[in-house]
């Protein structure tokens, strides 16, 4: 109902982040063809169950991982076997991350002439230090040179910052995101700092040698964020991504949506819409078992269940309301056969936490601060 989009999971790293809970790997050495191989296979697995009904690709996201890691040969491989099993939208959108690290002119020319339209760089931090802590391979100079090669070379950029770190003040924040926003890009990525279980940063959090803002700290972050990108017109249009009007991540969008996509490669997750019932897929984590699976079954899932209605429903409303355009109830309920009940979005409303303008229904500013409460709020 929302389009179809490949998500293509590259899994090793150089080295591992110590904030990062993503299914990402180092290896001493890495056969690209092989897993490369296997990612093929695991996209003909997709595209043979929806034999009967194959809908038209609209995104394919390279995510990691590092996938700018692989040879822009891999790359291309992997583009011309999706052509190949899917009808392509007349405006296929193909974005990759790249770490700066691992920018060159000529890997980044690969990329592009492989098909690849827009890159979205892991630059992090615009701070030395904070890159070190970050446990990033690259420094600030190497980020800046790094976005103007890919501005030179891709039509379209974007990259990931990450505030509220440990001992930075709101101030110098404004002054980081003034900078990053002069480098002219049309698409960031604006995440806070959190804590995620089994990191090496939950350990330092729990010994009490790392510590993030409280939230209220963290909620002057979010509020300075909101106003500096929408007054340099990148204003929200999910809670941590911004964009200038009309440039937003199709891809994006596609998951808050609540659309259909394929996730290939060890770790990924898909949700894809068969003969009128939506499954969930997750791929197995660890890389090598991942392959051998894909050997000798075609496929790398590790779980492929059906995903009940209700539980759909409460997965659409949850993603929807993360969107600054929020949820249209009339398309929901024509979905679904459920509607949060009024009631309780006119006590959100009474309380300033959400507004409904005709059928759509989304979040205000303050609502947004307590995103988690007014989802619970809604579902029914």
């Amino acid at each position: 109902m929302n389009g179809f989009g490949l998500y293509v999971h590259w899994p090793f790293c150089t080295a591992k982040c110590p904030y990062c809970d993503f299914n990402s790997h180092v290896r001493s050495s890495i056969d690209e063809d092989g897993w490369t191989a296997a990612i093929l296979a695991e996209l003909s697995y997709v595209a043979e169950l929806q034999s009967d009904d194959r809908p038209i690709l609209q995104t394919i996201f390279f995510g990691g991982g590092t996938p700018s890691l692989m040879s822009g040969r891999a790359v291309g491989r992997i583009i011309d076997a999706a052509a190949r099993l899917w009808r392509g939208a007349n405006d296929l959108e193909i974005t990759m991350e790249a770490n700066p690290a691992s920018a060159d002119a000529a890997r980044f020319a690969d990329y592009a002439k492989a098909g690849v339209g827009r890159l979205s760089l892991g630059v992090q931090a615009l701070n030395d230090a904070d890159l070190k802590f970050l446990g990033r391979l690259h420094n600030v100079a190497e980020a800046r040179a790094a976005v103007a090669l890919a501005q030179q070379t891709f039509p379209r950029i974007s990259f990931d910052l990450i505030y509220a770190r440990p001992n930075q003040s709101v101030a110098a924040w404004r002054d980081e995101l003034t900078e990053a926003l002069a480098f002219g890009t049309e698409h960031l990525s604006l995440y806070q700092l959190t804590i995620e279980p089994g990191t090496p940063f939950a350990t330092l959090h729990r010994q009490g040698t790392l510590r993030i803002p409280e939230d209220d700290l963290g909620a002057a972050f979010y509020e300075a964020t909101q106003e500096i990108t929408a007054k340099a017109g990148l204003p929200a249009y999910e809670v941590s991504n911004h964009a200038r009007p009309g440039c937003e991540s199709r891809h994006n969008l596609l998951y808050w949506r609540y659309g259909a996509y394929a996730g290939v490669g060890p770790g990924a997750h898909g949700r894809l819409d068969l003969n009128g019932r939506r499954f969930a897929t997750v791929g197995e984590r660890l890389p090598e078992r991942w392959r051998q699976k894909v050997m000798s079954d075609g496929h790398g899932f590790a779980e492929m269940s059906e995903v009940e209605a209700a539980d759909a429903a409460r997965e659409h409303l949850l993603m929807n309301m993360r969107l600054g355009e929020g949820l249209d109830l009339a398309a929901y309920y024509a979905r679904w056969g459920v509607a949060p009940p009024p009631q309780r979005i006119a006590a959100l409303a009474e309380a300033g936490l959400v507004k409904l303008d005709g059928d759509r229904l989304s979040a205000t500013p303050q609502g947004m601060l307590v995103l988690n409460r007014v989802i619970e709020e809604l579902t029914v």
